[in-house]
């Protein structure tokens, strides 16, 4: 009960307050209303029932400008997260939020979100690399599933956008053990892409997949780099390589 009354006082704030209001102050000159606004953004990016007008409204045009612009590390951090969130379940991974039916993650590519987000890694600070590898993370598995169910086909956008170098590099150096973590799921996922079996050769991505599958700390993430690389269609050039 307490989940539902909490679900209706952040939407009910959406409505008395006005998410345009709201998303304006992302470019306010006022530091700290820009922070308190980007950190709105995020807590009501991570609830279902706001996703879909987050975006609608622009959001997520919004928070990629943030990304771009800003150099306090506070909202590049924020940011980061609530353009995680937007894609931190299946139904909004599924969302189609334009006329023309693009996917979230779709527009995210063609905003320049996905090197934008790249971009925030020349921060240096953990925190803000945390949330990029969780956004990616979630983009991937979306993509992935999307392939899967046969809704897309092709090579990845995150290929496309060089994320997957940044992936592998990466992988078993990142400081936290939750950028790791993100980080060998992405890599996971976008192993499913048969599109993708040419980069991941190149990049030494399937060395990578391997190590996943005996090393990763995680046993369900080496569960899945186990199934990934038995059951991946492009089978014949993992073992080539291996």
């Amino acid at each position: 009960m307490l989940d539902i009354i909490n679900h209706m006082r952040r939407f009910g704030f959406i409505l008395l307050v006005g998410l345009q209001k709201i998303l304006a102050l992302l470019t306010s000159e006022d530091l700290d209303a820009q922070i308190n606004a980007v950190k709105v953004v995020a807590n009501l990016a991570a609830e279902d029932i706001n996703q879909e007008k987050i975006v609608e409204e622009g959001g997520l045009d919004a928070l990629i400008l943030l990304l771009r612009s800003s150099k306090n590390v506070t909202i590049l951090r924020v940011a980061s997260g609530a353009i995680a969130n937007l894609a931190m379940n299946e139904l909004n991974q599924g969302l189609i939020i334009s006329k023309g039916g693009e996917k979230l993650h779709v527009m995210l590519k063609e905003e320049g979100g996905i090197k934008a987000l790249l971009g925030m890694v020349r921060s240096g600070n953990s925190d803000v690399i945390a949330q990029i590898a969780r956004g990616l993370a979630n983009f991937a598995k979306c993509e992935s599933r999307g392939i899967i169910q046969g809704h897309r086909k092709g090579q990845s956008l995150f290929i496309e956008d060089g994320v997957l170098p940044w992936l592998i590099s990466n992988c078993n150096t990142a400081a936290s053990a939750s950028t790791r973590r993100h980080i060998e799921l992405a890599v996971c996922h976008l192993a499913q892409n048969e599109n993708n079996a040419w980069d991941f050769k190149s990049s030494g991505g399937v060395r990578e997949l391997k190590r996943i599958a005996d090393e990763s700390t995680r046993e369900d993430i080496r569960n899945l780099a186990k199934k990934t690389l038995k059951s991946t269609p492009f089978q014949s050039e993992i073992h080539a390589e291996l």
